[in-house]
């Protein structure tokens, strides 16, 4: 223990050490652990009610272990404890002296004891009255230099001279004694220590105004930004109602042309009808005059008398020489028709504009049409004004020269009106309202389109509308892996662990590398959509690929050459792929999966079909080839299934 009070310094560092991580206070009576740590008695005895561990390092025991006393680590916390009573006493002492008199008082270095009342510059100390008295009786010490109590005697002591530094040199910046200013500093400038004091005082006193200016500017900033960032949510606030209330506009606009289309089919149907009751009318009509003279030829049939018989005459009615026809009833008038088109193209513009990053769509500019008074047009078209601008730099013939609907894509084209139509044999007249053709979604090659592939950011669209564009697909057993198994007259694939190579012939369009396959159908133009049924979302994609796409090699796999595109699970992550290009997207985890492809703008979008299709990824890029529906299976627990195309 005597290396123990010798080192006191050392051992009051020791005091986070000596401390029970339980109470956080210095241990009473510690016991130490089987794992070996230390706590006091009764705190570790108030953590074991039902299990015993250890609170540090939770070391759990089956049963209560023993406990032994520490009796050396009790033995240096008592003395841990009487040093640091002694230090708080020698503190408290100190801090009573500062108390009384400011500053602690200089003691006399002879008896160390008395308050010194002077200090002797020649001798290099202090001494109290009693220990001063042969400075002022003995005639030896009155050559020597008194002045008033020195409490830093021995720091104001110049090292080299031992002597009492009474001077400032100003290029050296330290004090100095009166030897040094006549040996080392005898060329230096010096002044008084008082008024070096002063003029650093002063000169800290200018930093501290410095400071607290540069304090008051941070202030002044921070306050002008707070207020910026307020004024910043304001505007935002601000611009965000004013798109509200134009997107709104827009909306109320589509929902008035929606109701005005609606109401043109409506008017179609009324004059339609109308014109069938007229025409129904007319051929009741002539029915009756006929048999009315089918009543008269009976009756002369039935004449006895051969003189009545042969004097007796009958002219037949003006519908005997009508030769009847049905006329054709159908919806495809000019007025219709324009109706359906202009809808459908204003689609595909409206996709082909939003589909483009911000500042890469066209401008739109803020024309002003005039009709030929020159008088602004009050109201014109809700859908006219969402033509593209470029529509207006276009030549005539390029206006006129549109894209075919997707109805017409599928073979429903307007049927040529026939020489005996219901507008001929009624005599009507009536011309339809036209409206300003849409463009096609781009004046350039496509061949130059840049590829852009993006999440999408559409509204959801009605499953309805999509179905419209079903397209029957079915599986191609030629390009199906080894291991793929196509089940369900070719509409549902899984992956097998034993490949059967009966069913599995060797052939050039068979995947090799990759369990994947194709289907037999392939797309070149119009729009087409198709639904895949997913059991699980984990280890399978949904694409397309050329036709020349690579069987063989590593890179056949879907998305990793400049030939396919495809949405892939793997694990938790769902990825879109493109030439070895990865965009990770949000995993919706669909059940059901549906994409619309438009080979017409060379895009294609995937849908999260639920109640509603809601697209969750669009790739646009341009068509070179043939198009065809490939997918990707990897794990045997996952099978996908293609959909009919119904309702």
């Amino acid at each position: 223990m005597a290396d123990v009070d010798g080192g006191g310094l050392s051992l009051l560092s020791l005091g986070d050490e000596l401390t029970c991580s339980i109470c956080l206070s210095t241990f009473d009576c510690p016991v130490t652990t089987p794992c070996g740590h230390n706590f006091c008695q009764q705190c570790l005895l108030s953590t074991w009610k039902e299990t015993y561990s250890c609170p540090q390092c939770r070391t759990h025991y089956s049963i209560k272990p023993e406990l032994k006393k520490n009796t050396v680590l009790g033995a240096v916390v008592d003395t841990f404890k009487l040093r640091s009573t002694t230090d708080v006493s020698v503190a408290e002492r100190a801090k009573s002296e500062a108390g009384r008199g400011g500053a602690a008082a200089t003691r006399c270095d002879t008896c160390m004891k008395a308050e010194a009342v002077k200090t002797c510059l020649t001798c290099m100390a202090s001494y109290c009255a009693e220990h001063l008295r042969p400075h002022r009786d003995s005639p030896v010490f009155r050559v020597h230099q008194l002045t008033e109590p020195v409490d830093d005697l021995l720091e104001r002591i110049c090292p080299d001279h031992q002597k009492l530094t009474e001077l400032f040199c100003t290029q050296h910046d330290r004090l100095i004694c009166t030897l040094c200013l006549q040996q080392v500093h005898k060329t230096c400038n010096f002044i008084q220590p008082e008024k070096q004091r002063e003029k650093q005082k002063s000169n800290f006193s200018e930093k501290l105004d410095l400071v607290n200016m540069k304090i008051k500017q941070n202030e002044t900033v921070i306050s002008q930004i707070t207020d910026m960032q307020l004024s910043l949510k304001s505007s935002a606030a601000t611009k965000k109602s004013k798109m509200a209330r134009v997107y709104e506009q827009i909306r109320n606009m589509l929902a008035a042309e929606e109701c005005a289309a609606m109401t043109a089919v409506d008017e179609e149907l009324e004059s339609s009808q109308t014109k069938i009751t007229v025409l129904m009318k007319m051929f009741s009509e002539n029915i009756k005059s006929l048999n009315k003279a089918k009543v008269d030829i009976h009756s002369l049939l039935c004449q006895s008398q051969t003189m009545a018989f042969l004097q007796a005459s009958l002219n037949l009615p003006k519908a005997a020489a009508f030769d009847p026809y049905a006329p054709r009833i159908n919806f495809n008038s000019k007025k219709v028709t324009a109706n359906e088109e202009f809808a459908v193209n204003l689609k595909k513009q409206m996709r082909y504009i939003l589909n483009q990053p911000l500042g890469a769509r066209p401008p739109l500019t803020k024309t002003e049409k005039k009709t030929q008074t020159g008088h602004p047009i009050n109201n014109p078209s809700p859908a006219a004004k969402a033509v593209n601008v470029k529509a207006d730099k276009m030549s005539e013939s390029q206006i006129t020269h549109t894209k075919r609907s997707p109805l017409q894509e599928d073979g429903n084209k307007p049927m040529k009106s026939r020489s005996h139509s219901m507008e001929n044999l009624l005599g009507s007249d009536g011309k339809p309202r036209h409206r300003p053709q849409l463009t096609q979604m781009s004046s350039e090659p496509k061949e130059k389109i840049e590829m852009m592939d993006r999440p999408a950011n559409l509204a959801a669209e009605n499953r309805h509308n999509l179905l419209a564009y079903g397209a029957a697909l079915s599986f191609d057993p030629k390009t199906a892996h080894k291991r793929i198994v196509l089940t369900e007259h070719f509409t549902r694939a899984s992956v097998s662990d034993q490949p059967n190579p009966a069913e599995h012939l060797d052939c050039p369009q068979r995947f090799s590398v990759c369990t994947q396959v194709l289907t037999s159908q392939g797309f070149t133009r119009g729009c087409h959509y198709w639904e895949v049924r997913l059991n699980q979302n984990n280890f399978v994609g949904i694409g397309l690929a050329y036709g020349s796409i690579d069987r063989k090699g590593p890179t056949s796999r879907l998305g990793r050459n400049a030939k396919s595109w495809c949405v892939e699970w793997f694990n938790v992550k769902l990825s879109a792929w493109h030439d070895s290009s990865e965009i990770e997207v949000p995993n919706l985890q669909p059940k059901r999966v549906g994409v619309l492809l438009d080979c017409d703008s060379g895009s294609a979008t995937f849908y999260k079909v639920a109640d509603r299709a809601y697209p969750f990824y669009s790739f646009v890029f341009p068509f070179t080839e043939a198009v065809y529906p490939a997918f990707w299976l990897f794990s045997s627990e996952s099978s996908i299934t293609l959909c009919q195309p119904q309702a």
